[in-house]
């Protein structure tokens, strides 16, 4: 398929009130840049049902256009009524891009989309560049286990997509809305959705780790020791309204669960607080989360490297600190 604009896309995804997912309203952030870069528009993609909302954030956060399909049969996702929706909007206006949240969701529809465009997908990018003069996207994403980072291009298909990781860009400003919308009236019958979500079921132990969305995150590592050790931060993180987080080692370690790594193997984050207690600062971790927007480093190491990227840096044992921490954090509150 051709290009017939430079176009650059962003699909946002919504939750099923029709409100949007957070990664939708990030990647306007790199897309205004990329779009501006290449001399197209940012546009904004809405499927969903009752949308409204996301029309309009999509627009407040930067958005030129949006392009709005809805209708009942999208109110829960299903991969054929968006695969199909999607693929109509690309083949009448032809974007150069698409870029979509690597959430659940996002990673089944994106290759299936690429797939039937004729395209490559590049998947779980964590960094996005752009060359003015070819309009070639370089999709940056950990390979080999996190150990290495690949910059992939796709120079001879359109349009080029790609998933990225929830919580690698921060949102744009919020501005006044000036972005045109224009509703596709595109409808998929129910003979053709092939798929029906019965019912949600709940991972084992009942446990759900919003890492992406929280803006608060203590976090331990291998300094822990062991599973009690994140007793004191899971205390300090109920205290701040937040999540418990994880570096690969605790995880590997059988300390925690895997829900709540952070890092290029696990999420990345980009909280208003990261509390990082007992973690080393191996560039796979740090690449998971050092978007935060205040970093607090608590390791009995001084040279830990986990400092060079912290806005405040204590140096002493976690299991003195975090506790007098959060005591006084208490009594402040009282």
């Amino acid at each position: 398929m051709e290009a017939k604009t430079k176009d650059l896309w962003v699909f946002i995804e919504t939750n099923e009130d029709g409100s949007p997912k957070k990664v939708g309203l990030e990647l306007l952030n790199p897309g205004r840049m990329m779009a501006d870069k290449q001399g197209g528009k940012l546009v904004a993609v809405v499927i969903g049902d009752n949308v409204a909302e996301s029309v309009e954030q999509a627009g407040i956060y930067g958005a030129d256009q949006v392009i709005v399909v809805e209708g009942p049969e999208y109110k829960l996702y299903t991969t054929d009524a968006y695969v199909k929706a999607l693929y109509h909007l690309t083949e009448k206006y032809g974007p150069t891009t698409i870029m979509i949240g690597a959430t659940n969701n996002g990673r089944d529809m994106g290759p299936r989309f690429s797939s039937r465009v004729g395209t490559g997908l590049t998947a779980d990018c964590t960094s996005l560049d752009i060359d003015e003069e070819t309009g070639n996207v370089a999709w940056t994403r950990p390979a080999f286990g996190g150990n290495l980072m690949a910059t992939i291009m796709c120079p001879d298909h359109r349009p080029q997509c790609g998933t990225v990781r929830p919580g690698v860009f921060k949102k744009p400003e919020a501005g006044e809305n000036k972005a045109e919308v224009i509703k596709e009236d595109f409808h998929v019958a129910p003979e053709e959705i092939r798929t029906t979500l019965l019912e949600v079921i709940k991972e084992a132990g009942g446990e759900i780790v919003d890492l992406e969305g929280a803006d608060v995150i203590v976090a331990g590592g291998r300094g822990v020791g062991g599973p009690e050790g994140f007793a004191p931060i899971k205390e300090l993180a109920d205290l701040l309204g937040g999540v418990v987080g994880a570096s690969r080692a605790a995880v590997d370690s059988g300390w925690i669960a895997h829900s709540h790594q952070v890092g290029q193997t696990g999420k990345t984050v980009g909280p208003k607080l990261y509390v990082a207690c007992g973690i080393s600062g191996a560039i796979q971790h740090v690449a998971g989360m050092s978007s935060s927007d205040c970093i607090i480093a608590i390791n009995k190491d001084e040279d830990a490297s986990i400092f060079n990227i912290a806005d405040y840096g204590i140096v002493g044992d976690l299991f003195e600190v975090v506790p007098a921490l959060t005591a006084e954090i208490k009594k402040l509150k009282a």
